[in-house]
């Protein structure tokens, strides 16, 4: 399977909201979020290792997605860059997050498995939707 194909099936698991295949594409050691820059949102957080990726996707859970669609999906030696529309609420506050190109890179190892992944997006619109959901805490 090509690593553009695997990313395909990455998003539609993603949609049918199926965390143990997402997973099963991860190297056990995945950096998720590297490079980034240390937020307190949880859905941006730097996570190392399967067992703490599972933290992101209880955090998306407090997510309501109107829109999580990949637009482009571009496939070079060891690395899938995609771009996506994504439109969601953060459940606790009603705030709504529109991001048109969020950008998504993976990178992956010899075996085809994720290796790194983050994301590019608006971090000051989504620290501010979650900020107002801490707030009302």
């Amino acid at each position: 399977m090509s690593n553009k194909q695997t990313i395909i099936e990455i998003y539609e698991a993603f949609g049918k909201g199926d965390v143990e295949t997402i997973l099963d594409h991860l190297d056990e050691n995945v950096e998720w979020d590297y490079g980034s820059a240390s937020v307190s949102v949880p859905w941006l957080m730097r996570r190392d290792g399967i067992e703490d990726v599972r933290g992101f996707f209880a955090s998306v859970a407090e997510l309501d997605f109107h829109e999580f669609r990949p637009t482009e999906i571009l496939e070079g030696d060891n690395v899938v860059v995609a771009l996506l529309n994504v439109d969601f609420t953060v459940k606790t506050t009603g705030r709504r997050v529109h991001e048109r190109d969020e950008l998504h890179v993976f990178r992956f190892g010899p075996d085809g498995k994720v290796k790194k992944f983050r994301h590019g997006v608006d971090s000051y619109e989504h620290f501010r939707a979650w900020q107002q959901a801490r707030s009302a805490a």
